[in-house]
């Protein structure tokens, strides 16, 4: 029989007060588990017409101040949470039958924080970010082929490369984070935390 935690939920639950430190447990047992990109998290946002949208994207950075990600700021992502800025994430291990849903708001990261992480990722990926209108129309590939050997003729120097204005990264900071394991019979194990008052409170959820 599997142990429990003081609120009666499998021992994985554990015993934190705050649910960040619950992500990390379970996001280090997923890097073990998921055979490709564990920080994959679908990602929701809505327009300003209220219309839903969410799509896989990676997650980047976690800091007492929320979950990061990076995209362009043209994106149709980013035009939605520059009008509305709450959002939502879940991720999904179906290898260890785990999910954790996010709820929130997003502010753009610093641009010095865009620039460290912008600089680690690969010459190829930021040229990229340069060369791609992202979610615009284009007629035929070859556009985008010969936008990145433009740029790359423009950066020969990697080191050189800087990041675009039009490429960020977004925070989001919770508001509430449930912990979801799945069971037979569909008796699923859920743990919310929300904030009140600045402080975390948990709550247990039927199925």
């Amino acid at each position: 029989m599997n142990q429990k935690n003081s609120l009666g939920l499998h021992s994985c639950f554990l015993d934190l007060d705050d649910p960040l430190e619950l992500f990390k447990k379970w996001m280090a047992e997923a890097e073990k588990k998921e055979i490709n990109d564990p920080n994959a998290l679908a990602l929701a946002t809505s327009s300003d017409s209220h219309q839903p949208s969410v799509r896989m994207i990676l997650l980047k950075g976690l800091s007492q101040e929320g979950f990061v990600f990076y995209t362009n700021l043209n994106s149709p992502k980013s035009q939605d949470l520059k009008k509305n800025s709450k959002a939502s994430m879940c991720f999904h291990w179906k290898s260890l039958q785990r999910q954790i849903r996010i709820c929130g708001s997003v502010v753009q990261v610093p641009d010095k924080e865009a620039d460290i992480y912008f600089s680690s990722r690969p010459y190829e990926s930021r040229i990229g970010a340069w060369a791609s209108d992202q979610s615009n129309v284009m007629e035929q590939r070859s556009e985008l082929i010969k936008k990145i050997e433009d740029y790359k003729n423009k950066y020969k120097d990697e080191k050189k490369l800087p990041r675009p204005k039009h490429w960020s990264g977004w925070c989001l900071n919770p508001s509430s984070i449930e912990f979801w394991l799945g069971d037979e019979y569909r008796i699923h194990e859920r743990l919310r935390y929300k904030k009140i008052s600045n402080v975390w409170k948990k709550e247990i959820l039927y199925p």
